[in-house]
Order: structure tokens, then C-alpha cells, then sequence
């Protein structure tokens, strides 16, 4: 017994497992789990009513066959009474015929028909009826004879009274039978009616089940998309596995074959930018000493060409060591390894930081920095993200804000706190960026107008670098730009997971 209920737990585990079931095959069964209680249904309640369709068809023919034999019967005792006075007191033979003609359709046709009725008292009345009307048939014909008593007209009443009787038995007895199956029709009707009511509780069970194979074939499809997601935010290091039918199998073996490829080039271009980059940077430096050196003529004096020259060289040296740094940030970018540490930031000196790496630049051009934050939240704003992320972030933004600033000129940075998310505005008095540059700022290695001040060219990866690191870190950076006076520019950065440190977590 036990053995037999394990099988039977066995075979439904087995064909609920979607491991065991394509995609196809597990619509398929759906469907028809779907489909089969509502057909049972509808053929149950097709059937029912058909039965009572049928039931009071029968009723309404019997019920009519009734009517019409009794109907029948009351005119013709209402014929034969009138025939049978008549002839006792006329003694005319025609009368009699008449009579005789009645009494033979009253045996003949009405009384047989009354007793094929499946009524067993509507059956006695019939052969009672039957004997009652031969009896006063045989009263009449006896009248012929001279020798017989005289028939009295109270004696052919008397016996008349007697069939009129037997007569509203018979009605009585046909409008309590009638009564009864229109009773009997109203009471399956009504049985019916429930039944149908109850077969509508398949309905929710039907949609139950149509809602758990809904379930089953999304819900790998969702985690495929998750993973897709993941892969798109350069999360290559995770394993992708996923259970399900045998297509999503499939596809999760695709992708998570993809994964490792895609992670094993982004290890070697990582690798492979940060080597040539610090090969780079090593004799850059001693070039750009030299060439310091020479500019401020330590080791002599230089003629006016001479020191032209050296300007260019230093120039073109500043220009190739700001080159190489963009090129270290888009390696950030490009490697997913460097992305995946989060810890909490305090924002005052994460911005403190970012503005000391650019405080010669800030004080070769006199510019003056503002903050502006609310009160309460004011160097007290946490961030719970990637310190590395962050600082190349605002390092960016606040590079563009400096070059295109004007001498003398005005940044302001403010920052506040919005449903959990960082709203940081860097604000610069530049000439502005034309309308149909903006939508292309992003776009990597594209450069818009340089400031006419500035000898040393980006390389056009700045905005680039800050964008993919933003949607990394589920933010976004929205640009406004004013090229008529006053001009300027204002970037807005969003950032999720921020908090005030007096706020309550």
C-alpha cells in the first residue's frame, strides 16, 4: 500500500518538475490542466440540462394529453347526460343512437387513454368509469324491453351524479399530478442551477493552475534576464546556472559559456592596459622632468625659440599624461573585478579629496569653490558604494568644470538627499555647450569645443567613463547647459544608498 502511494507522489513530482519538460510540452500540459476541468464542466452541465430539457418536454406532452382527455371526457358525459335525458323522456331511438355513439367514444377512445397513463389511481377511475357508463348504457337498452321497469329521468340524474363524481376525481387527481411535475421541473431546474453555481468554483481553480504553469515558465525566463542584466553590467564573475526546462538549460549553458569567454578577454585587456599604461607613465615622467627643467631654464638659459620649443614639448608631455590617466579611469570601467567592493563614504571627504588632487589647477585659474547642502545633512551625507567609482566620478565632472571655468570664475557644488538618493549638482560660469553637442557628450572619444584658453586637448573618454560607471551604480547624470549669458553649465548626478548620518536608518 505504501509502495503504490510513493509511486503516485513520485509520478506527480515528476510531472510538476520542469527539469523533465520543454517549454512546449509544459504549455502544452498546462493547457490542457487548464482546459480539462472547464470541458468536464461544460459537458456535465450540457448533460444536465439536455435531461431536463428532455424531462419537461415529456412533462409538458403528458401534461397536455391530460388536459385534453379531460376536456374531452367532461363534454362528452355532458353529451351523453343530455342524450339519455332526452331519450327517457321522449323515447325517441335517434336520442339513444346518439347516446350509444358518445358511450362508444367515451370506451373506446377516452377511457383507454386515461388508463394508459402510468397513474395507478387514475386507472382505477378509468375502469370504474367504464363500468359506470356500461351500466347505464344497459339501463337504456333495458328500456326497450316492455317487460323492464320504466327509467325515470331522477334515475338516469342519479346515475350521472355518479360518473360527474368520478369525474372531478379525475380532475383533481390530474391538477395535483400536474401540479407535481411542474414541481418536479421547478425542483431539477433549480438543482440544475446549482450545479452549474458550483461547477463556477472550477473557474478559480482553473485560473490557480494557469497562474503555477504562468509561474513555472517565467520565472526562468526572469532569472535568464536577470543574469543577461548582470552580464550587461559586466558582472562576469559570477557562475550562471539555472534549473528549468530543458531550452532555458540550454540558454543558461550559452550564456554562462559566453560569461566565461567575455571574462577571460576582459581579464587580458585589463591586464593588458594597466602594463602598457605603467610602461608608459615610467618614462613619461623622467621626460616630463626634463623637460620642466629645460622650461624653467635650470640648466641654462634658452633663447626665444628655444623656449618655445620647450613649451610645446611640455604641452604635448601634459597632454599624453592626462591621456594616459583617462585611459587608466576607462580600464575601471572595463574591468568588472575593480567594481564589486562597496563600503560606506563619507561625502565631505570624498569631495575634500577629489578637490585637493586639483588644487593647482583651482588656484592657477583663481577659481573660488561653494558647497551648498541642507543644514542637517551637511558633511554628514553617507554613501554605501565603490570608492574608486566614486572619485573617478567627480574627479571627471570637476576636471570639465575647471577647464571651461573662466579665470576668476565661480563653481558651486551642491548636494542633498532625496528618498534615499544623492542629488549632487556641479554648477561652472563656462561658455556652455551647444544643443547639438549635448546629446553627443557622452559618446566615447567625442570632444566638444575646447575653451580658448586651454593648449592641452582630452581625449574625449571623460563623460563616457562617468556615464557607464553611473549606470554600474544604478545612478544617472543629466546635463543643462546655457551657451546666452549668463552662461554656464549644471551636471545633476543621482545616486542611490544615501543617508544622512542624523536620519534614521
Amino acid at each position: 500500500m505504501f509502495g503504490s502511494q510513493n509511486k503516485i507522489i513520485s509520478m506527480i513530482n515528476k510531472l510538476f518538475s520542469t527539469d523533465a519538460l520543454s517549454i512546449k510540452h509544459l504549455t502544452l500540459l498546462g493547457f490542457s490542466l487548464v482546459a480539462l476541468p472547464l470541458v468536464l464542466a461544460l459537458l456535465y452541465s450540457a448533460n444536465q440540462v439536455g435531461q431536463l430539457s428532455k424531462q419537461g418536454a415529456n412533462a409538458i406532452f403528458d401534461v397536455a394529453e391530460l388536459i385534453k382527455i379531460n376536456r374531452e371526457m367532461s363534454s362528452t358525459l355532458k353529451k351523453m347526460e343530455r342524450y339519455a335525458s332526452q331519450y327517457v323522456v321522449l323515447k325517441d331511438e335517434d336520442l339513444l343512437a346518439d347516446f350509444l355513439k358518445q358511450n362508444n367514444f367515451m370506451n373506446t377512445i377516452i377511457v383507454p387513454n386515461l388508463a394508459q397513463i402510468n397513474e395507478l389511481p387514475l386507472q382505477k377511475l378509468s375502469v370504474e368509469l367504464f363500468q359506470n357508463t356500461e351500466n347505464i348504457s344497459q339501463l337504456l337498452h333495458d328500456e326497450l324491453d316492455e317487460n323492464s321497469n320504466v327509467l325515470t329521468l331522477e334515475g338516469v340524474q342519479k346515475e350521472f351524479k355518479k360518473l360527474t363524481k368520478i369525474n372531478e376525481k379525475i380532475d383533481n387527481y390530474s391538477n395535483e399530478l400536474i401540479n407535481l411535475q411542474a414541481s418536479k421541473i421547478k425542483n431539477s431546474a433549480e438543482s440544475i442551477s446549482n450545479t452549474i453555481l458550483k461547477s463556477l468554483l472550477i473557474i478559480p481553480i482553473t485560473l490557480l493552475i494557469a497562474v503555477l504553469f504562468i509561474v513555472l515558465i517565467t520565472n526562468p525566463l526572469k532569472l535568464l534576464t536577470e543574469k543577461i542584466k548582470r552580464l550587461e553590467q559586466g558582472d562576469f564573475q559570477r557562475r550562471i546556472t539555472i534549473n528549468g526546462s530543458t531550452e532555458i538549460k540550454e540558454i543558461a549553458d550559452a550564456l554562462e559559456m559566453m560569461r566565461t569567454r567575455l571574462h577571460a578577454l576582459e581579464l587580458q585587456k585589463s591586464s593588458f592596459i594597466r602594463h602598457i599604461s605603467h610602461e608608459l607613465k615610467t618614462p613619461l615622467a623622467a621626460i616630463r622632468e626634463g623637460t620642466e627643467l629645460l622650461y624653467d631654464n635650470s640648466v641654462g638659459p634658452l633663447n626665444d625659440e628655444q623656449q618655445e620649443i620647450s613649451l610645446i614639448i611640455k604641452s604635448s608631455v601634459e597632454r599624453l599624461q592626462r591621456l594616459i590617466e583617462d585611459l587608466l579611469n576607462f580600464n575601471i570601467v572595463l574591468d568588472s573585478t575593480s567594481l564589486q567592493d562597496r563600503e560606506k563614504i563619507m561625502l565631505s571627504r570624498l569631495i575634500e579629496s577629489v578637490l585637493q588632487e586639483r588644487k593647482l589647477d583651482i588656484k592657477r585659474k583663481r577659481l573660488t569653490i561653494n558647497q551648498r547642502a541642507d543644514e542637517q545633512s551637511a558633511s554628514t551625507i553617507v554613501l554605501y558604494s565603490n570608492t574608486k567609482q566614486l572619485t573617478v566620478i567627480f574627479d571627471n565632472l570637476l576636471s570639465n568644470a575647471i577647464k571651461y571655468s573662466p579665470d576668476e570664475g565661480v563653481i558651486s557644488l551642491t548636494f542633498e538627499i532625496e528618498k534615499g538618493q544623492l542629488l549632487l549638482t556641479i554648477t561652472d560660469q563656462g561658455p556652455g555647450i551647444a544643443k547639438e553637442q549635448q546629446a553627443r557628450v557622452f559618446d566615447a572619444f567625442y570632444q566638444g569645443t575646447a575653451p580658448q584658453d586651454n593648449i592641452i586637448k582630452g581625449s574625449g573618454l571623460g563623460l563616457t567613463i562617468v556615464k557607464e560607471l553611473l549606470m554600474r551604480l544604478n545612478g544617472s547624470i543629466a546635463i543643462e547647459s546655457q551657451t546666452q549669458l549668463p552662461t554656464g553649465t549644471s551636471v545633476q548626478v543621482s545616486l542611490s544608498q544615501a543617508y544622512s548620518i542624523g536620519d534614521d536608518k
